[in-house]
């Protein structure tokens, strides 16, 4: 009998490939207008790999994962990739149409397919036609490889672990981005691809869902490079680091050995880094220094004493001559090939006295917002983390404490003369045709009205923040994590006595974050820190703790 069996459904677009899965990229180079965002990247990320692609906003983190993924083109260099890829990006479109359930079924089609396909050859085979063993044996080796029997489970249990929308029925657009990011999310884990990309995947995540998520990475059966800012994220999971931040010779650095070793070795770089560039820098000034002395005996030095003859004069004066030449000659040859390294943060001095009286507060509650009444006092040098699930007031307290927000009940009162910041999670509104530099002289001009005769203000160079080529850029085209380096800059001019936090490490990379939070153990002003961060809750558990809690925790 002839055999009609045919494949009516699309065969998987890329079956996965175990062992043999990997996406391999070799000296990509990628171009923003005039401005270099890669050099000379190359990476491989297999079937084993935990890559962590790490670096501060703006060094193309994002960008080389959409080029890892297909969805972008370097501007020079090559990409190739052998099995199945997912990615999952920070920021997720959908169509008027969309929901659930299609999203879905889109990410396990390969699944679905490969059911059909075993479907068919099923019925052929107990039809008799010819072949169909072979269609058979074909279609079942498809489906085992795919597991595709669980497919529609495990993304039910992703969705839970996640606590995202499991209704197929609900429309994308009418959920929140935080909502759809985990929809997306919980599709790609539960389809279980060969290679998983995923730009800031604990985005949108409450503690339940960090736990799970990396639980889940660190369990996958295949490769996974994520581009993150969660410290504890990067040390549970990542065992290898792709740093983009800036090296002596402006190419990335790979380090293996998980978190520990990257910042080891990180540090390692720049400290070889930073002795290379002060011993060229003591170099130059020693080559200067001879110069100017040859110069000196130049005008004045190679005269003889009276009484000495013609002959002598003009030995000496040819020979300082040449000695002078000499000097200029090596001074103009030795060029400073090392870039200059980037600062390291530097935190203000505070005159903040320890005990010194700061602020109070009684019984303070705000209608709707804040509803654990708060008793507080606080005084130099005093630390505290205050804690509490979203919706708890965390912010609302911090702006109480910072005179921004009225309570409804209760009484604030702030010592005179004390000095209080607070970097909020609102980046401030500034006009964004105004440069960086522009934007923070003009604060500390307003600050030294404000307080005449107060403590002088580090500039903004100075700081470590900021790196010098950015002082010129106008607010408008900064990067988030820019724009959170200047807000924490202005607020560090004040000299505060009272440092209000909240979420602090939002959009600010490992490296600074850490250089932070050793400082803020050690500054002599009052600190308050509201924070979801677990490392930095793990690094300051020394502290006090305040837990508020949501009006259904008290009712």
């Amino acid at each position: 009998m002839q055999n009609p069996y045919r494949i009516e459904t699309p065969q998987p677009t890329a079956l996965p490939a175990g062992s043999a899965a990997h996406i391999r990229a070799d000296n990509l180079e990628v171009m923003l207008g005039d401005r270099r965002v890669l050099k000379d990247a190359s990476v491989i990320v297999s079937a084993e790999s935990r890559l962590a692609i790490v670096g501060e906003n703006g060094r193309g983190k994002s960008t080389l994962l959409r080029i890892l993924a297909g969805m972008a083109e370097p501007d020079a260099g090559t990409v190739t990739r052998e099995g199945t890829v997912a990615f999952v990006e920070q920021e997720l479109e959908s169509r008027s149409d969309e929901t659930v359930g299609s999203l879905i079924q889109n990410a396990i089609a390969d699944s679905l397919a490969a059911l059909e396909r075993l479907d068919q050859a099923t019925h052929a085979m107990a039809a008799g036609h010819d072949g169909a063993a072979d269609a058979y044996a074909h279609a079942l080796e498809f489906a085992t490889t795919l597991d595709a029997w669980d497919a529609d489970r495990r993304v039910d249990v992703a969705l839970a672990g996640l606590d995202a929308c499991a209704d197929r029925s609900r429309l994308l657009s009418t959920l929140s981005v935080g909502q759809r990011y985990r929809v997306r999310l919980a599709c790609v884990l539960g389809t279980n691809p060969d290679l998983m990309l995923l730009d800031e995947p604990t985005n949108h995540l409450d503690a339940a869902g960090l736990t799970f998520l990396t639980e889940r990475l660190k369990g996958h059966r295949g490769g996974v490079a994520l581009v993150s800012h969660d410290r504890a994220l990067l040390r549970d999971v990542a065992t290898s680091f792709l740093d983009l931040d800036p090296s002596e010779d402006g190419r990335p650095r790979l380090y293996a050995g998980g978190y520990g070793a990257w910042m080891e070795g990180r540090n390692r770089e720049r400290a070889r880094w930073e002795q290379d560039h002060a011993d060229q820098q003591a170099e130059r000034t020693r080559l200067s220094q001879a110069a100017d002395e040859a110069r000196g005996r130049l005008k004045s030095g190679w005269r003889p004493e009276k009484g000495h003859g013609k002959h002598q004069r003009a030995t000496r004066a040819a020979g300082t001559v040449q000695a002078f030449n000499r000097r200029q000659e090596e001074l103009e040859r030795h060029i400073i090939s090392v870039p200059n390294p980037p600062a390291h943060l530097r935190w203000p001095d505070s005159s903040t006295r320890k005990g010194q009286p700061l602020l109070t507060i009684v019984n303070v509650t705000v209608a709707h917002r804040l509803r654990t009444p708060v008793d507080l006092t606080l005084e130099g040098g005093d630390r505290l983390l205050i804690t509490g699930p979203n919706g708890a007031g965390k912010s609302t307290l911090l702006g109480i404490l910072a005179g921004r927000i009225d309570p409804t009940t209760g009484w604030v009162n702030h010592y005179p003369g004390t000095r209080v910041v607070w970097l909020s999670q609102e980046t401030p509104q500034w006009s964004p045709e105004h440069t960086v530099s522009e934007v923070y002289e003009r604060h500390v001009t307003a600050l030294e009205r404000e307080q005449p005769g107060g403590p002088a203000s580090v500039s903004l160079a100075n700081t470590g923040l900021l790196e010098s080529r950015t002082l010129g850029t106008p607010v408008g085209r900064m990067s988030q994590g820019q724009r959170r380096r200047l807000h924490l800059a202005l607020c560090l001019a004040k000299r505060p006595d009272l440092l209000l936090l909240d979420e602090p490490t939002n959009h600010l990379s490992a490296a600074l974050v850490d250089e932070m939070t050793e400082a803020l153990k050690t500054t002599r002003s009052a600190v308050v820190v509201a924070t979801h961060d677990r490392q930095m809750l793990h690094d300051l558990e020394a502290w006090p703790v305040m837990r508020l809690k949501t009006g259904t925790d008290l009712a």
